[in-house]
């Protein structure tokens, strides 16, 4: 299958049904043993603190608060586990770059995270979310390289879509996309969205169920 193929209408159909189902706060993790059993198919969302992945979470399954939201950068302080259906199940990482906390704390969240990424069987793909507005940044491609060394397959979400002027988004895409090219975990096609007016929500669910039934 072509990886970067447009999503057919059953796709995106299967993708709305997918997150149109109940979804649960599962369980919160503050510690490799807190994990929650590794059951069905994971996905985890990566990225810089206030990159929106919270906001995603809600978007993707029409929830205005699944997920807590919060203006204040590293709120999120431990893995955050979403459940709907077919046993998918969202991951929310605990933001990097920023944490409103002390040193020892956020030690402990980014050796959770490595454990998390590099022993979970039933991890399918981390979305790693990049702020439209800026593109990546240096910790965002260290965060990358740790993934390719890792092994870990992993797609890059381009938030915040619609903050950037129209005839700024597709270069910024393609720059993206160029600078994953060569990347041997990344996952070629760069996803766009805004959680604001839900642009590329719709691909983006279908991309989550192509995934979720390629991997069954």
């Amino acid at each position: 299958m072509n990886e970067k193929a447009p999503f057919s209408r059953q796709e995106i159909e299967a993708g709305r049904k997918l997150f149109a189902s109940a979804w649960d706060f599962l369980s919160g993790a503050g510690s490799v043993s807190s994990l929650p059993p590794a059951r069905g198919l994971e996905i985890a969302f990566a990225g810089r603190s206030n990159v929106g992945k919270s906001s995603l979470v809600n978007a993707l399954t029409n929830r205005k608060s699944l997920a807590r939201t919060s203006k204040m950068p590293g709120r999120t302080q431990q893995i955050n586990f979403f459940k709907g259906a077919d046993d998918l199940v969202i991951a929310d990482l605990p933001g990097y770059g920023f944490a409103a906390a002390a040193r020892d704390k956020v030690d402990r969240w980014t050796g959770l995270v490595h454990d998390y990424l590099t022993g979970r069987p039933n991890l399918a793909r981390v979305y790693v979310l990049i702020d439209s507005r800026h593109g990546l940044k240096p910790q965002d491609r260290e965060v990358l390289g740790y993934l390719d060394r890792a092994g870990v397959s992993y797609a890059i979400v381009l938030t915040k879509i619609d903050t950037i002027k129209a005839q700024f988004g597709e270069p910024r895409i393609l720059e993206t996309e160029a600078a994953i090219k060569k990347r041997p975990a990344a996952f070629p096609k760069v996803f766009p969205v805004s959680s604001v007016d839900t642009t590329g929500i719709a691909d983006f669910r279908a991309a989550i169920a192509r995934l979720l039934s390629e991997r069954r």
